[in-house]
């Protein structure tokens, strides 16, 4: 995967604000993109294409257990938040939906990765690359369960 970063430099960043209360009854995919991160950032959605990572510091998705938050952000574009961690429950709601990819990584890769770098993961090397600054960071390996999720598409395809 390669895409830009828009990056967050801020931990705790919550279901409340990758997508506000108010949008929780939207049914409609598309019509919830156009609201995420609206509580952070006001103008994200000028900001994201197709393709683009989120990067954040400690403890991203935390707050209420909406799988709306994983889902706003993909369907505007995002293909994988990386975080130094997250909170359980949105982490588990990205895998399992086959929303978006949860990328742990480390405080040094957080501080060097900047807004605008374009970036490359793979999952099967465990690494991140940094195109821009020619850096390569190491991503924590998803757990062995996890992985059969993600390369399943999402805990509905996973035949154990």
């Amino acid at each position: 995967m390669k895409g830009s970063v828009i990056k967050y430099e801020k931990d705790n960043i919550d279901t409340d604000v990758i997508l506000p209360g108010p949008y929780l009854k939207i049914h409609d995919y598309n019509e919830l993109a156009k609201h995420a991160m609206e509580g952070l950032d006001k103008d994200f959605h000028k900001k994201v294409k197709p393709g683009d990572f989120i990067v954040a510091g400690k403890n991203f998705g935390c707050g209420s257990s909406r799988e709306h938050a994983p889902i706003a952000l993909s369907c505007s574009g995002i293909k994988a938040v990386l975080a130094v961690s997250f909170a359980r429950i949105f982490y588990r709601n990205s895998v399992d939906g086959a929303f978006l990819l949860p990328i742990e990584i480390d405080e040094n890769a957080y501080r060097d990765i900047s807004n605008g770098d374009s970036l490359e993961i793979d999952i099967s090397e465990n690494e991140v690359k940094n195109l821009t600054k020619n850096e390569t960071y190491k991503m924590k390996p998803f757990p062995e369960l996890i992985g059969k999720i993600i390369a399943a598409g999402g805990l509905f395809n996973y035949k154990p």
